[in-house]
């Protein structure tokens, strides 16, 4: 069964991997490539609409699509834990059954790195995230380091606050779930996290470097196929992967 695909923001850099992936697969096709000056109905009639235009579009994608009951798979950065929760809302007063999912990189590195640092993060009461992409990325910090530090701030949960002292300085970085993230916006670079672990005598620094944009095919083809199929709100990567399911201290949640 061949799955169609309405691709919106088909002309940036994402949007044209995903053409190209869907070009080269027996079980996608292309349904509609949307550009800025198209209209959402074009999305109409896809199996599944996959968002990756930027975050001052995303929000009236993500809402036709919800409208509509069309599975989507959003790839724009900017979801934070609230804008995700008015999504969750708008799906059940819609009475959508169609999946959402919130993919903050499609990285499998990136993924795990995350997950890592969810591990560590009951460990180390310091903890900072300093973030870096190329300089035509439009917002800070990025879904990945948002999505990192609400990982942490979970994993935390039981041993409380990161230690972030003098948060009234500026250069102390944004905080997210009580964690100080530092972003970068540099030519020449791809992306880059660092999450910086702090302890007595000690610290652990958990990396990820993206190097090329192939790194992202094996997590885009994994979603699209996850999408047809979900019926509620998926939030990560690591959802699909099984990857939330550890927890800290290498135990599994209660």
């Amino acid at each position: 069964m061949t799955t169609s695909i309405a691709v919106v923001g088909i002309t940036g850099t994402m949007g044209r991997l995903v053409e190209a992936l869907i070009e080269r697969s027996d079980d996608l096709s292309l349904h509609a490539g949307l550009r800025s000056t198209s209209s959402l109905d074009e999305m109409l009639g896809a199996d599944v609409v996959i968002d990756l235009t930027h975050p001052g579009a995303s929000q009236a994608v993500v809402e036709f699509a919800v409208d509509h009951d069309i599975p989507l798979v959003v790839g724009t950065s900017g979801w934070s834990r609230d804008r995700i929760a008015t999504i969750e809302a708008r799906r059940r007063a819609a009475e959508s059954s169609a999946g959402v999912l919130f993919i903050p990189n499609f990285s499998v590195g990136s993924v795990l790195g995350t997950t890592l640092s969810a591990l560590a993060a009951p460990y180390f009461d310091s903890i900072e995230i300093l973030e870096a992409h190329h300089a035509g990325k439009i917002d800070s910090p990025s879904g990945t380091a948002v999505r990192t530090a609400e990982r942490i701030g979970e994993a935390r949960s039981g041993v409380g606050p990161v230690a972030a002292p003098h948060t009234d300085q500026r250069a102390r970085g944004q905080q997210v779930s009580g964690v100080p993230v530092h972003s970068m916006r540099l030519a020449g670079v791809l992306a880059r996290q660092d999450v910086v672990f702090g302890g007595t005598g000690e610290t652990l620094t958990i990396t990820h470097s993206t190097l090329s944009a192939s790194s992202y095919e094996s997590g885009i083809l994994l979603a699209l196929a996850a999408a047809r199929n979900e019926t509620g709100v998926v939030v990560g990567l690591d959802r699909l992967l099984g990857l939330d399911a550890i927890g800290p201290r290498g135990s599994d949640p209660a």
